[in-house]
């Protein structure tokens, strides 16, 4: 008996292979993908904190100067969240009372049309209340400027409005 080799026309013809058509059309969806995040991305705005970014770089060494001189006077200066008076006390150094001028910036990090700058009043102790009852609760931060003698001083603290964590 001899082997018998089948004749060409009885050969069944080979099955459809899907993986070569898959790769192709992964790598065009792929492609496709990478595309279209990158137009999205272009389109994106990117914000810096404030429009005159390099201004306020420029400037921020007087803020440095600015915490330099406030800092000989650390154990004067505070703000603390009094929750059972719904009230924040501002306290700077008594020899300040008299002649200081400026401000207190009450900032709301999660939400700026919240924030509040009130004129800086102190009592002849260096003290000053800010009622707090109109104020949202959660993280707020109380920036204190002021000016004496042609000095400026700053400092700020964290405060948590409506508990008494802080």
């Amino acid at each position: 008996m001899t082997p018998t080799t089948p004749s060409p026309a009885s050969v069944p013809p080979p099955a459809w292979n899907p993986w070569p058509t898959a790769l192709v059309a992964y790598f065009i969806f792929f492609i496709g993908c990478i595309i279209a995040y990158t137009a999205w991305a272009l389109r994106q705005r990117v914000d810096l904190v404030g429009t005159d970014y390099y201004d306020q770089e420029i400037r921020y060494q007087q803020q440095i100067d600015r915490l330099g001189r406030t800092r000989e006077f650390a154990r004067d200066v505070a703000a603390a969240y009094d929750a059972a008076q719904s009230v924040i006390n501002i306290s700077l150094p008594p020899a300040h009372a008299s002649d200081a001028t400026g401000i207190i910036h009450l900032y709301r990090p999660a939400d700026s049309r919240l924030d509040r700058e009130l004129k800086l009043a102190l009592d002849p102790q260096g003290r000053q209340r800010v009622d707090a009852r109109t104020l949202a609760p959660g993280l707020w931060k109380a920036r204190v400027q002021w000016n004496v003698n042609g000095r400026e001083y700053f400092f700020d603290r964290t405060l948590i409005i409506g508990s008494g964590l802080f």
